[in-house]
């Protein structure tokens, strides 16, 4: 497991800013799920993921979260729901950073690209990366828009060293009333070899 100093640039890799949550994984974060109820319905996958120049991956044409929900929707048969914002297009690493901890400081709400019909989905999965100890602030858009109690919600992360850092609590927060599972992390730099993983943590949910 990997730390940056927080004082320093950023922390985490995978599109991680921030966090310091030692101690999780993927296996450990995966063996206590509770299984949602699955049958006759359809699951849907919310996640924003940031390609381009990421920490310990290099400049990557796809995201990180990316490839985890997409792998979700291959094994679960999940629909799909990509948070998308021109706003960080282009952005070097140590900048896009910078501007992550202004936006989490102001507690901005950037704009996303176009909507989804929730009502129909029992289960959510959602989703990000790890930018200064939680999701990026434009999800936090999507949680203002989205009303999700009474629906069960797996919160999932990439991340470098800060596994889910505080996501499942803010997401608890943002939907006091939704059965929200303990969540999945994963290492940015092992996503393009961890379908496996995926899988397992799937079957642990009834998947």
């Amino acid at each position: 497991m990997k730390y940056l100093l927080a004082s320093a640039l950023c922390l985490l890799v995978s599109t991680a800013c921030s966090g310091t949550n030692p101690g999780n994984s993927n296996e450990n974060e995966a063996a206590t799920q509770q299984a949602p109820t699955t049958s006759g319905e359809t699951a849907l996958v919310v996640f924003f993921s940031h390609a381009g120049d990421n920490y310990s991956v290099g400049n990557i044409e796809v995201g990180n979260t990316k490839i985890v929900a997409d792998y979700i929707t291959e094994l679960t048969g999940a629909d799909q729901f990509e948070i998308v914002t021109h706003k960080y297009d282009g952005m070097a690493y140590k900048p896009l950073c910078d501007l992550a901890k202004e936006e989490l400081e102001k507690g901005e709400l950037p704009e996303f690209e176009g909507s989804v019909d929730v009502s129909k989905y029992e289960t959510i999965f959602i989703g990000g990366p790890v930018w200064w100890g939680t999701y990026p602030q434009v999800m936090f858009t999507f949680f203002k828009k989205y009303d999700l109690n009474g629906k069960t919600i797996i919160p999932f992360t990439t991340h470098e060293g800060s596994g889910l850092g505080g996501c499942v609590e803010d997401v608890k927060a943002a939907y006091p009333n939704a059965t929200v599972n303990e969540g999945f992390s994963m290492y940015g730099h092992d996503v393009r070899t961890g379908k496996p993983e995926v899988a397992k943590w799937l079957k642990t949910l009834g998947f």
